[in-house]
């Protein structure tokens, strides 16, 4: 893939048309054309620009690195967690919405609010598609919790497993495991067996 490929493919992707891509690389829009239609390269400043509005690196930004994995659509989270020191655990519906190598989550409830089950958004970054890190926090007004996460990508990148780490009903800091999965059976399985044996699959 050249400049002009990965311009114009990212841009499509993040559902940006050229004048605004322009705009916030701030060069002009005939400038912008230019480059998608491979007419010209830019020049070094303007590379970090482009790179920056698209949300890529600038390794990216020159066809050397891809990141072909995409997250975006519907997804299972299933966590190991408490409620009044009762262990259990809770599985998501959540939908993932990717820009480049950021995945932000919008998560729904597992259970009713008041069996201390909450609405939750995060954002996860991909590093070198072998590993997921990011935070969530709660979007109900009466619940704190919120935390960080570190989630391993199976090769296949199918899921995704690791732990959490934060703020829940049971204390400051409390931990346990986590999984990101495309079905939900998948979730609660691989969550499980890390619950059982401390290994994603059996």
């Amino acid at each position: 893939m050249d400049i002009s490929d990965v311009i114009r493919s990212r841009r499509r992707a993040l559902g940006t048309s050229q004048a605004q891509l322009a705009k916030s690389a701030g060069i002009s829009l005939r400038q912008m054309a230019r480059y998608e239609a491979g007419e010209q390269q830019p020049v070094l400043s303007v590379a970090v620009a482009l790179a920056n509005a698209l949300q890529i690196s600038l390794a990216q930004l020159a066809g050397q690195v891809h990141y072909e994995l995409d997250f975006s659509g519907d997804w299972w989270a299933s966590w190991q967690t408490s409620k009044n020191n009762e262990p259990r655990v809770d599985t998501h519906h959540l939908e993932i919405t990717q820009q480049g190598d950021v995945l932000y989550l919008d998560a729904q409830r597992a259970r009713p609010v008041e069996e201390g089950s909450y609405e939750w958004r995060g954002e996860l970054r991909l590093w070198d598609n072998e590993a997921l890190m990011g935070w969530y926090r709660s979007t109900d007004a009466a619940v704190r919790s919120k935390g960080t996460m570190y989630l391993a990508l199976h090769p296949h990148g199918t899921f995704a497993w690791g732990r959490w780490v934060g703020m829940s009903y049971d204390g400051d800091v409390i931990t346990g495991w986590g999984v990101l999965a495309r079905s939900e059976a998948e979730a609660g399985a691989v969550a499980q067996n890390l619950i059982d044996l401390g290994k994603p699959l059996p």
